[in-house]
């Protein structure tokens, strides 16, 4: 049978610090009701001043291992839009926390799609024999690079911090935890949607700064109709690809953008409400750590149990998108708030 990636442990972490609507509001000139209508978000969580991306993810790295019941791995991938900083990667210095060093290490920046993006970046690593066991992790602190004014309400009010990390192992086609196939792809003609300007070359090259180029922005509409445009075409694909019907998904995750596009992408692709899981409503949108803390949730909360057929897509800046397919394993999750 061919070598495949196996999910063998999840781990996860957010800020213990909650941030309401109510809270978020009045700076930004708009109301609960109105962000709750827009986006489904009720709350997110915000690091203290102080936290990095790195801290979130050596606890979610810690967790996973802990799930997984391991304390070694040969290579550690962190998904992250939001790294410590512009150079070195974030993963060497997680890798080197949790005790794993002299590992690989290394960061994908595919901004929302980056968790399933690095899924497939392991999955690679093990089908080709490089590695045996991966520690792969989503992490991001989103809201170092949001502005709070009423001009740039739109990504202010999306998103959250958080981390979430997997442990896979080497194993074969057709066991719980198996994963694939994959879809993934990219659009940068339209980079420019989902941005945050300031921080590589383009900026040095420039004579003049541009006011908020520092901050995320998001060009609202249009990322909706890509988005879901996108992500119901590569689920579909993967779908296809599997030789399964979306009568044969028992459990639909998407990247928690928020709550209209995930609605629209399940209706589009014809998932039923009871089939969905996600958290958007409170913790926003994490950015790459979206899926595994919705998948996190969902386990504690009973909706995703060991031999449910899940289907996991996702859409983010770059454009890029990614969807795969696995049959959730039994698994302990352990999450921490921090």
């Amino acid at each position: 049978m061919s070598r495949v990636a196996v999910l063998q442990g999840l781990g996860t972490a957010v800020p213990g610090r909650t941030v309401s609507n109510a809270e978020l509001a009045p700076a930004l000139g708009v109301s609960d009701e109105w962000i709750r209508r827009r986006t489904g978000i009720a709350q997110r969580r915000v690091v203290d001043p102080g936290t990095t991306t790195a801290d979130l993810a050596t606890t979610a790295a810690r967790n996973a291992l802990k799930s997984a019941q391991t304390d070694a791995v040969d290579a550690v991938v962190v998904a992250t839009t939001t790294p410590d900083r512009l150079s070195p990667a974030t993963a060497p210095e997680v890798a080197w926390r949790v005790g794993v060093a002299p590992a690989a290490a290394f960061d994908i920046a595919a901004v929302c799609s980056g968790f399933v993006y690095g899924l497939a970046t392991c999955a690679g690593l093990i089908a080709a024999g490089i590695a045996e066991r991966v520690l792969l992790i989503g992490a991001e602190t989103n809201s170092y690079f949001l502005e709070h004014t009423p001009e740039a309400r739109g990504p202010a009010i999306l998103f959250g911090d958080g981390a979430g990390a997997v442990v896979l192992r080497a194993g074969e086609t057709g066991e719980p935890g198996a994963i694939g196939p994959f879809d993934l792809g990219s659009d940068g003609a339209a980079a420019d949607l989902i941005r945050i300007e300031n921080g590589g070359c383009r900026q040095r090259a420039r004579t003049t700064a541009e006011p908020g180029d520092p901050y995320w922005a998001v060009s609202g509409q249009e990322v909706y109709r890509r988005a879901v445009e996108h992500m119901t075409a590569s689920a579909l694909k993967v779908l296809r690809a599997a030789g399964n019907i979306v009568a044969d998904v028992d459990r639909f995750v998407a990247h928690q953008a928020n709550q209209r596009i995930l609605d629209r992408v399940a209706e589009q692709i014809g998932v039923p409400a009871d089939r969905c899981i996600g958290n958007v409503a409170s913790v926003g949108n994490t950015g790459a750590a979206s899926i595994p803390l919705a998948l996190g949730d969902a386990c504690r909360d009973e909706a995703l149990l060991a031999g449910h057929r899940l289907l996991a897509t996702s859409f983010g800046g770059g454009l890029t998108w990614a969807s795969a397919m696995m049959t959730w394993p039994q698994v302990d999750v352990i999450a921490t708030e921090q």
